[in-house]
Parts: structure tokens; C-alpha cells; sequence
């Protein structure tokens, strides 16, 4: 029986976005993947999106599928979540990967993201980037998902989850992952965390931006298939 693997996409991201490396990986793992709430054309909730949200459905998720422990990779938010989560509920996870997930949430680093999620700026700017944020969530839910987003990031940056004292206290196996050349998540936070990390090691990866279409194929499955196995 193959091992189970549940892959956790970014914000503004979709499970679809895992679609080549999902076929890839089918022929070791048992692959599993979601769309978290109001991703992927799901429903948005009423009430504010919110990490410990995420969490929560995560957890359910698992659950529901009799998954744990389970092996994850978390890309982005995906890994943010997936490392709240396991301070919850440990034993719900064996191992857990993350990639070009951010760690340093403050008001300023909350605010320069937040910038980039108006809606207006990006269909005059970045029209391929509007369009397939329309096809992931649907042609009006796409904005409302940026505005929640927004506020969700706003929120982490006045309270941010994974402080020290909370990394420290993560009891699973942890590998992060980052991009030498990722705008968006810096090496330098990506080490702070791991440092704080009891269980955790550390990988670079080479000429690697942020966006998940733009990581080396090939390489990311090798990490992923190197990592989880035991």
C-alpha cells in the first residue's frame, strides 16, 4: 500500500496547481489534495479567512480521510498552516515540507503584500495573472478572495502565529524550503525559522523565484520524494 501525501496550496492558489507534480508522485504516494475555503471555487465563508481557519479544515480534512499521520508539503501558505496545525495536533502529521512559506509577519511586511492585492492594479498590470486568478476562483469571486486575503495578511502581520516560542514547540519532522531568488520570502527568515525548529533541516533551492509554476519540476519532486521517505 502506498504511503499517503497530502499536498497544501498557496493563498490565491487553487489544488489544481498541483496538478503535474500530483501525476508525478502518483506512482509512489497516494496523492491528496483540497482547496482551502473560498480557493478553487469553493465558498468563501462569512466569517473572516484566517490561518487558525485553515488550520481547522486541514485538521477535519485529515480526519475525514483517516490520513493520520500524514506526510505534507505545504507550499506558501499551505506550509504556514500545516506547521499551526501541528502545534494543535501533532500526532495528525509524520513529516512535514514546506516551500516558500513567509515567517516574518509584521505591520510592514503585512502592508507590501497587501499592495499587490488590488484588484484594479492587477488587471492593468498584470492581466495574466487577473485572468487566472478569475479561471482559479471564479470571475467575481476573484476579488472578493483578494479583499479577504488582504485582511487575513493585515491580521498576521498585527499577530503573527509562528513566533519562536511557537517553532520551538513544533515536535515534527520539518524540512523548509526556499528559493534563493524569492521575492517575497527571504532566505534570512527562512534560517531563523529553522534554527527554532527542534526537528527541522533546510533547503536552498538554486536560481528558484516564488511562484510554484516557476520552481524546477524535476528538482522539487526529488526534495519532496527525498524528504518523505522514512
Amino acid at each position: 500500500m502506498k504511503p499517503a501525501l497530502l499536498l497544501l496550496h498557496g493563498a490565491l492558489g487553487a489544488h489544481s496547481d498541483f496538478d503535474a507534480i500530483a501525476e508525478l508522485l502518483s506512482g509512489q504516494y497516494t496523492v491528496y489534495r483540497f482547496n482551502f475555503h473560498g480557493h478553487g471555487g469553493s465558498p468563501l465563508p462569512v466569517m473572516p479567512l484566517s490561518i487558525n481557519m485553515f488550520a481547522e479544515q486541514l485538521l477535519e480534512y485529515i480526519h475525514e480521510q483517516k490520513l493520520a499521520p500524514v506526510a505534507v508539503f505545504g507550499y506558501s501558505m499551505g506550509g504556514y498552516v500545516a506547521l499551526h496545525a501541528a502545534l494543535q495536533s501533532p500526532a495528525s502529521f509524520s513529516r512535514i515540507l514546506t516551500l516558500a512559506t513567509k515567517f516574518d509577519w509584521s505591520p510592514e511586511s503585512a502592508a507590501k503584500e497587501v499592495r499587490q492585492l488590488n484588484a484594479a492594479v492587477l488587471l492593468e498590470k498584470a492581466p495574466a495573472f487577473a485572468a487566472r486568478q478569475q479561471q482559479l476562483h471564479g470571475e467575481q469571486e476573484w476579488e472578493q478572495l483578494l479583499t479577504a486575503t488582504a485582511v487575513m495578511m493585515e491580521n498576521l502581520g498585527g499577530e503573527p502565529l509562528l513566533t519562536a516560542d511557537a517553532l520551538s514547540q513544533i515536535t515534527v519532522p520539518v524540512r523548509v524550503m526556499v528559493g534563493d531568488r524569492d521575492a517575497m520570502v527571504s532566505i534570512e527568515e527562512t534560517v531563523q525559522a529553522y534554527r527554532h525548529m527542534p526537528q527541522a533541516s533546510l533547503t536552498v533551492l538554486p536560481d528558484t523565484r516564488h511562484p510554484l509554476d516557476r520552481v524546477n519540476t524535476a528538482v522539487l519532486i526529488w526534495e519532496i520524494r527525498s524528504f518523505m521517505t522514512v
